[in-house]
């Protein structure tokens, strides 16, 4: 009896196991066109990938993104942008032990949110620019996760389309390989088969 129970909380564990690696990323500066048309980053500089940290006056490699166009709300008020026709890039420049080349390309999935996170009526205003990407990393792999991306502007900035990144946060969730899936399925089917064996017997 001891052994079926261990081997089933073993295929239980195995699945959940699968979906333990993660990528963390921050990016700094660059500036941002905002119309309704969407929200375009021109180049924000990598600051710091998986424990890696540019030091100062230098980076990592560079995150670009765009949004689809604006569905809902106002782009002084904030509202919802859609993933339609978006993307999301991560680059590095392999100098500081970050992969060299394009690490992740993918866009966003699902409704992207338009902040306003300052007081309004503010002269300096500040916004996130939140939702979910999806793409492939550089290994071959798909990856799933957020990003979050705080602005600052003026309202004479703003009513030219112009903001600039303040932080951005991105974390991505890498599924192991099937084989630990099918595994853990394989450890319950073996299970199945020692109790019925036990029982039997």
């Amino acid at each position: 009896m001891r052994r079926v129970v261990v081997l089933a909380l073993l295929a239980m564990a195995l699945p959940i196991a699968a979906w333990a690696d993660n990528i963390n990323f921050t990016n700094q500066y660059g500036s941002i066109s905002i119309t309704a048309l969407g929200i375009t980053s021109t180049r924000s500089e990598l600051t710091s990938f998986n424990g890696l940290t540019a030091t100062k006056g230098h980076d990592l490699g560079s995150v670009t993104f765009s949004t689809g166009a604006l569905t809902s709300g106002s782009l002084r008020w904030g509202g919802t942008f859609s993933a339609t026709g978006s993307t999301f890039v991560l680059k590095g420049i392999g100098n500081w032990g970050e992969p060299k080349g394009t690490i992740f390309s993918g866009s966003f999935i699902g409704p992207i949110t338009w902040t306003l996170t300052s007081a309004p009526g503010k002269k300096n205003l500040t916004y996130s620019l939140t939702g979910e990407i999806r793409g492939m990393l550089y290994t071959g792999r798909m990856a799933t996760g957020t990003t979050t991306q705080n602005f600052f502007t003026t309202n004479g900035q703003l009513a030219q389309g112009i903001s600039h990144i303040r932080l951005g946060n991105t974390t991505l969730t890498v599924p192991e390989p099937g084989t630990l899936g099918l595994l853990g399925t394989g450890l319950v089917g073996i299970a199945g088969m020692f109790r019925r064996k036990l029982i039997g017997g």
